[in-house]
C-alpha cells in the first residue's frame, strides 16, 4: 500500500504536534471590518470552488493553540477557518484548500466554541500558492492537545480512496482469531458479512486519537489489506489487540475519505 502523499500538514504525513495549551492568544480586527459584528454561529458552508480552493480576503484572524484562525469573506458569505500557524493579516487575500468540517468545536485557548469550522491543512496568501493540491485538515477535538496531524490517521486499506491508506507495515506473526477472520477475509467478504459482527486480530500500525470524538486505530495482520477501526480504547502501535463490532461497508466520511470496510465503535482488547 502507498501512503498519500504530503501532508494534515497533512498526511493527512508528518505530524507536527501543536501544543498549545493555555497559550495566550494574539488577534488582529478592524473596528469597521464585517467581523467586529460577525456570527460565528452564521459561518458559511458554502460550496467550494470548482478548483478545490476557497478564495477569499481575511475579515479576521488570530493565533492561539497552535493554529491560525481565520474568518474568510467570500464576497458576502463568511466562515471560520484553521490551519497551520502562518503569518497572515486582516485584508490579506488568500487561497485555502478545502477542509473538513467541525461542528460546536470548543477552543480552550480562546474561551470559545466555534459553532462551525473548516480545519485545513495549509492557508496560502496571495501569490503563494504551490502546484498541486494540498491534503485535508484535521479535526481535532480541541485546540488544546490535538496538532494539525493527517487525518490520514483515519486510512483504511482494501482500495478506499487514496486518502485514507496507510502503508503496508509488514506484519508477521498474528494469529487468525478464532471463530473470526483475516483483515483480506474482510475485505473480500464484504458484502456478505456488511452489518453482521466480526471479529479480527491485528496488530495496531497506526493510532490516532481524539479525532471526531473517537480513537482510529489501524490493523494489519499479514495478509492484504489495513483495516481501520473506531473504539473508545487506547493502545499503541506494535500491540497485538482482538477487535470485535459489527462491520460497515462503503462508509463515506466526505471530503475524500471513504472506506470500503470499518469497524466503528469496536470492542478493542489488548493481548
Amino acid at each position: 500500500m502507498k501512503k498519500t502523499a504530503l501532508t494534515l500538514v497533512i498526511a493527512l504525513a508528518g505530524l507536527l504536534i501543536l501544543a498549545g495549551c493555555g497559550e495566550k492568544a494574539t488577534t488582529t480586527t478592524h473596528a469597521d471590518s464585517p467581523a467586529a459584528s460577525a456570527n460565528t454561529g452564521q459561518a458559511a458552508a458554502a460550496p467550494a470552488a470548482n478548483d478545490g480552493m476557497w478564495h477569499g480576503t481575511i475579515a479576521e484572524t488570530m493565533d492561539s493553540g497552535g493554529y491560525t484562525y481565520v474568518l474568510l469573506d467570500e464576497g458576502g458569505k463568511q466562515k471560520w477557518i484553521a490551519g497551520p500557524v502562518t503569518k497572515v493579516a486582516v485584508g490579506d487575500k488568500v487561497t485555502i484548500p478545502q477542509g473538513m468540517m467541525m461542528a460546536n468545536f470548543p477552543s480552550k485557548t480562546l474561551d470559545r466554541t466555534f459553532e462551525e469550522i473548516w480545519f485545513v491543512g495549509a492557508i496560502y496568501t496571495e501569490g503563494s500558492v504551490p502546484g498541486g493540491m494540498p491534503a485535508m485538515g484535521q479535526m481535532p477535538q480541541d485546540d488544546t492537545h490535538a496538532g494539525m496531524g493527517g487525518m490520514g490517521g483515519m486510512g483504511s486499506g482494501g482500495g478506499a480512496n487514496s486518502n485514507t491508506i496507510v502503508d503496508d507495515a509488514h506484519v508477521e506473526g498474528v494469529a487468525k482469531a478464532a471463530g473470526g477472520y483475516t483483515v483480506q477475509e474482510i475485505f473480500a467478504q464484504k458484502a456478505a458479512l456488511a452489518g453482521k459482527p466480526v471479529k479480527v486480530r491485528g496488530r495496531v500500525v497506526k493510532f490516532s486519537g481524539n479525532i471526531m470524538g473517537t480513537n482510529w486505530v489501524h490493523i494489519q495482520d499479514g495478509s492484504e489489506g489495513d483495516l481501520t477501526v473506531t473504539t473508545d480504547a487506547v493502545v499503541a502501535t506494535g500491540d497485538v489487540v482482538l477487535v470485535a463490532g459489527n462491520l460497515t461497508v462503503n462508509k463515506d466520511f466526505g471530503a475524500g475519505y471513504r472506506y470500503d470496510a470499518i469497524i466503528e465503535k469496536a470492542s478493542v482488547t489488548k493481548e
